[in-house]
């Protein structure tokens, strides 16, 4: 019955280090989908040593250190981007089967009249005069982090700016006026004219959100060798990593404790299987070959998966198989010098 009792209580402990090395494997090779190495930083994450190259989940309000403006209309707002939008009064064919009709309406492009069925009496301007712009914020914290120019640019949610009179040259002040949320060129806004133009202008709003993306320095970045080619994730609010990532399974917890547990239920069995054969009490000796036999199958399975785990197994091994050698000599010794 210790026989038994031993077998099974080595087999737990190899069974519970060849698990916890089984979900590990599942968990890296899952996180290399998503740019590796995965770290948890949360609110308000500083950059600290050790961070370098690691995908990170942080969570705040961005912070826009310095600010974008459009200088053409003296236009200057607190927000990571702001993008104006152009806009002409134009006409454009609709074409509802067999039959072609026009209308005007505010269109951001340029319509070419000349390609229409019927030309005559829907010309439109053959240029826009001031055309629409992205301006982007010179620097943008999230925590201790700032972000590159590609995560400024895929930041969520959009808010109309108001345009501010005051700040407008005085040339676009002569042309100018407002009206709800643009500025437009028409004289009667109601009733515009065919090429008549109105600007108006929308910023990322700053509120909390999630960002995970690759650490690069002092510097989150997309990871460029992502399977999807994305390399981030962007949400509104603060939203756990696997919310994040749904594909993504449970990391484990208590790895090292785990790992020991692994190698004392080894050892117990051995220590066990000991008493039971030679009436040993030994528990060095029994340690020894709970380290000998857990390392040992621990670095077959991380050959070729991972180096640091493989050479901390083997090394727990050798350790194992040196205090093994030893006490079995001790024992030898001992039994030699007896009459």
């Amino acid at each position: 019955m210790l026989h038994v009792i031993g077998v099974l209580l080595i087999l737990a402990g190899v069974g519970l280090a060849a698990l916890t090395a089984h979900s590990l494997m599942n968990y890296r090779v899952a996180a290399e989908r998503h740019g590796g190495e995965m770290m948890d930083l949360g609110n308000d994450a500083s950059l600290q040593p050790g961070q370098y190259g690691h995908m990170a989940r942080v969570v705040g309000t961005p912070s826009v250190i310095e600010p974008p403006s459009d200088p053409e209309f003296g236009l200057k707002t607190d927000t990571p981007l702001l993008v104006r939008h152009v806009e002409m009064f134009q006409w454009r064919e609709l074409h509802f089967g067999s039959e072609v009709s026009y209308e005007l309406a505010w269109v951001d492009h340029l319509i070419d009249a000349s390609r229409f069925v019927h030309p005559a009496g829907h010309a439109n301007p053959a240029s826009f005069p001031i055309t629409k712009k992205k301006f982007e914020a010179g620097l943008v914290q999230l925590g201790g982090f700032r972000l590159s120019p590609e995560l400024i640019r895929a930041l969520p949610g959009t808010a109309a700016v108001q345009p501010d009179l005051k700040s407008l040259p005085a040339n676009l002040a002569a042309s100018f006026g407002p009206y709800q949320n643009y500025l437009t060129t028409s004289s009667q806004p109601d009733s515009p004219r065919v090429g008549d133009l109105r600007v108006g202008w929308e910023k990322i709003p700053l509120q909390p959100m999630t960002v995970f993306a690759r650490i690069d320095g002092d510097k989150l970045v997309p990871a460029t060798d992502t399977p999807d080619g994305k390399g981030y994730d962007i949400e509104i609010g603060n939203v756990s990593l696997l919310n994040l990532l749904p594909d993504m399974p449970v990391p484990p917890e208590y790895v090292i404790a785990r790992r020991i547990a692994a190698v004392l239920l080894a050892a117990l069995g051995a220590f066990v299987m000991l008493v039971a054969r030679r009436r040993r009490r030994d528990p060095l000796l029994a340690l020894g070959l709970g380290a000998l036999v857990v390392g040992a199958v621990s670095t077959v399975l991380w050959l070729g998966h991972d180096t640091s785990a493989m050479v901390a197994w083997l090394l727990t091994t050798l350790l194992g198989t040196a205090l093994t050698v030893w006490r079995l000599r001790w024992h030898k010794r001992r039994s030699t010098d007896q009459p």
